[in-house]
């Protein structure tokens, strides 16, 4: 084909037509799960010509059942989609055409997911072909979707190479310049897969729970079936939101950078500890004891640093509405409030609510025992909560109100005059749209209206903007 010509036009090469039809196929299958005759036949000739097996073309075959019957094939999974350069700098067009045809196996497998309900099978191999996907690109499975790797070894006869293998030994890729954000577009595939199918048939597995990817829509998932759950599957559920809870903590904490509170309170005597000591200013202020003749300087004080800071304590109380509008919000604000109830001289309240209002300031230390005591659902009843707030302010001087919702109430009226009565009252009243991770919000306009017009304008979006007004208030 490529030695022949159209009308004086050298004709394109067989190889890149071959891998033309590949990925052509590959689209098709993609965007409409129909077969497309003349694809399918083109690209079987395909793999059979370079001597490939039929089923990397079969959508209902794994990429484990393949590997297992070809085990020489294992090999090429590893750093597929990230190969190194040709040293001369020319293109091994046969070569090329080979990595369409076992890319093309994987990519369809991961993300051609389908539609309708999902078998606990059926998850588990996915959860294989996206650790295939992820040894293609150089990296351990399980790495891309939840940030750790490894995964469960796999035992049988007949010598089949697990999806776990060797996978990532190679050079890192720069994945973020190769793929944008496939990591998380992963972890959203892995959790609409979730999503579908019987979550407790999963949770009653220890070794398919260990592979879930904990996220957002797999924990509002976990805290609205809680209390369905027993045994096996409750310890499953409580080790996912724990392990989600360690790594929103993580990243949360990061921003919440503790800084010097007060101002030197120089009222107070310094502690005369070596740490303490001032060093320059000793030096300085006995600089009239320095003896020539002996070149030695004689000190009769010594001067230390003061280190004592006036600090007030601050009232931090945090209302969350726990709707069903509002998971996001919630488990990013009770991470919240755990590490601001860490710092010192801040006294944290936790309050969440929906029709009812439930005192969660003795587990604010901890999101995850909050997490365990909330109850999603429901409707939203704001006065309920303002009920238990208004009397946690001692001193609203020294208090903030931070208060997070929707704002989608049923007494709209007698809520905002609440409100606005905190803020008269001197304490700082800070009302915020559901904050996400990634910056979503969403607040009733007629609330937002009114408090533009109060002077405390709604906050709503990242959570990254509320971190910033409270370390302003609380440090």
């Amino acid at each position: 084909m490529s030695e022949e010509s159209t009308g004086g036009a050298p004709a394109p090469e067989a190889d890149e037509n071959r891998r033309q039809v590949l990925y052509w196929r590959l689209l098709a299958r993609l965007f409409d799960p129909e077969e497309q005759a003349s694809l399918e036949s083109a690209s079987l000739a395909v793999v059979e010509d370079i001597g490939l097996p039929s089923a990397l073309l079969d959508p209902g075959a794994s990429v484990d059942s393949v590997v297992q019957r070809h085990p020489e094939l294992a090999a090429e999974f590893d750093g597929l989609m990230t190969p190194e350069p040709d040293e001369d700098g020319t293109r091994d067009r046969a070569a090329e055409v080979r990595r369409a045809a076992l890319a093309s196996k994987v990519l369809l497998n991961v993300f051609a997911s389908g539609s309708g309900a999902v078998t606990a099978e059926q998850l588990a191999r996915w959860q294989s072909d996206a650790g295939w996907l992820e040894r293609a690109l150089g990296c351990r499975p399980g790495e891309l979707r939840g940030g750790r790797g490894g995964g469960v070894q796999r035992t049988g006869g007949g010598g089949g190479v697990s999806p776990t293998g060797t996978g990532g030994g190679g050079r890192t890729p720069d994945l973020g310049r190769l793929i944008p954000e496939i990591g998380p577009e992963l972890g959203s595939i892995e959790a609409g897969l979730v999503k579908r199918m019987r979550l407790r048939e999963v949770l009653a597995d220890p070794a398919l729970a260990s592979r879930l990817t904990p996220s957002m829509s797999l924990i509002e998932q976990l805290l609205r079936d809680k209390d369905n759950l027993s045994g096996v599957a409750l310890a499953n559920a409580k080790a996912l939101i724990r392990r989600y809870v360690d790594e929103v903590s993580q990243v949360l904490r990061s921003q919440v950078e503790k800084a010097t509170v007060g101002d030197i309170d120089r009222s107070v005597p310094p502690k005369r500890v070596f740490r303490n000591l001032d060093l320059d200013r000793t030096i300085w202020k006995n600089l009239t004891n320095w003896s020539p003749e002996e070149e030695r300087l004689y000190v009769d004080r010594l001067y230390y640093r003061h280190t004592s800071r006036k600090t007030t304590p601050q009232r931090l109380i945090v209302v969350v509405d726990q709707s069903g509008s509002m998971v996001d919000s919630m488990v990013n604000c009770t991470i919240l409030a755990s590490i601001f109830a860490g710092l010192p001289k801040v006294d944290v309240h936790l309050i969440a609510y929906d029709t009812q209002a439930l005192d969660l300031t003795p587990w604010s230390h901890d999101p995850f025992e909050t997490l365990l005591r909330t109850k999603l659902g429901g409707g939203t009843d704001g006065t309920v909560a303002m009920a238990l707030a208004q009397p946690k302010i001692a001193e609203p001087r020294n208090t903030v109100v931070v208060w997070i919702s929707d704002f989608y109430e049923w007494r709209t009226d007698e809520l905002f005059d609440s409100m606005a009565a905190i803020h008269r009252s001197g304490a700082k009243f800070i009302p915020v749209g559901s904050v996400t991770s990634g910056g979503r919000g969403s607040v009733n306009p007629w609330f937002r209206e009114r408090f533009k017009d109060l002077g405390t304008p709604v906050i709503s979006g990242h959570i990254k903007k509320l971190v910033h007004e409270l370390k302003t208030f609380l440090t």
